[in-house]
């Protein structure tokens, strides 16, 4: 049998045992930012959201994604043309299972500009992130946010053109609140004890560079959830489910 490329054309053509969206996609809407969508994100966030669209509920909660390094330019071009399906194959002692995934609808482009003003859309309510450990920007000597990295200082000089993810963030959040709209949640997935923590601890880093009263707003009306508040239940309930790294196809 011949592969089928994926995409949203071909999905009554799949065979049936794989699972497919059961919902209308074009009828979903925006209500997550993702940055840095990778293997990860499509085998966890993104299949949760799908579960929850395939019930019948909350589909004013789709998934954009979004990233802030050049070559996440490519996972760009991959997603986009096969419409931001993607393919998860879950195996146990009894065989394995392959479903489609559509809780993604767009990807943004790779432009920390337009990024910007895209998070100052009212309908983006969740920022999620997946940047690795090492993108948090922590002193290896104080465990506190290192001010004097070279990106936070360009960052922190230049705040209208930002180079990290904390800084465009900042830039969102800045333009949000001059128009008067609710700030989102920054919801961190990565690998990290009390990730929420750190990243409020970045994120109120850079704001006061900025300005105290940006700081304090930051730290007050920003929500940052953590993982867990347990560093040994975090590493078993979702390092040890990271899924293996997949071919060119997705």
């Amino acid at each position: 049998m011949s592969a089928i490329k994926l995409n949203q054309e071909s999905l009554d053509h799949l065979s049936g045992d794989v699972s497919v969206p059961r919902y209308n996609r074009a009828k979903i809407t925006p209500g997550i930012m993702h940055i840095g969508v990778g293997n990860f994100h499509r085998a966890h966030q993104a299949i949760y959201v799908n579960r929850l669209f395939n019930v019948g509920s909350d589909h004013d909660w789709g998934i954009v994604g979004a990233g802030v390094r050049p070559n996440d330019a490519r996972m760009r071009d991959l997603l986009l043309d096969q419409n931001c399906l993607s393919t998860v194959i879950e195996l146990d002692p009894t065989g394995y299972t392959a479903s489609v995934c559509g809780a993604m609808i767009d990807y943004f482009p790779v432009d920390p500009n337009a990024l910007v003003k895209t998070l100052a859309r009212p309908d983006i309510r969740i920022v999620s992130l997946t940047v690795t450990e090492g993108g948090y920007y922590i002193d290896a000597e104080t465990g506190g946010f290192d001010t004097s990295h070279p990106d936070i200082v360009h960052d922190t000089e230049d705040p209208a053109n930002p180079r990290t993810v904390f800084g465009i963030l900042l830039a969102g959040l800045r333009l949000r609140r001059r128009r008067k709209l609710s700030a989102f949640t920054v919801l961190s997935c990565d690998n990290l004890p009390e990730n929420g923590n750190v990243t409020r601890q970045a994120m109120v880093g850079l704001a006061g560079a900025d300005s105290a009263d940006l700081a304090r707003w930051v730290d007050s009306e920003v929500a940052f959830p953590n993982g867990s508040n347990r560093p040994c239940r975090w590493e078993r309930s979702i390092a040890s489910r990271r899924p293996p790294a997949s071919g060119s196809g997705a």
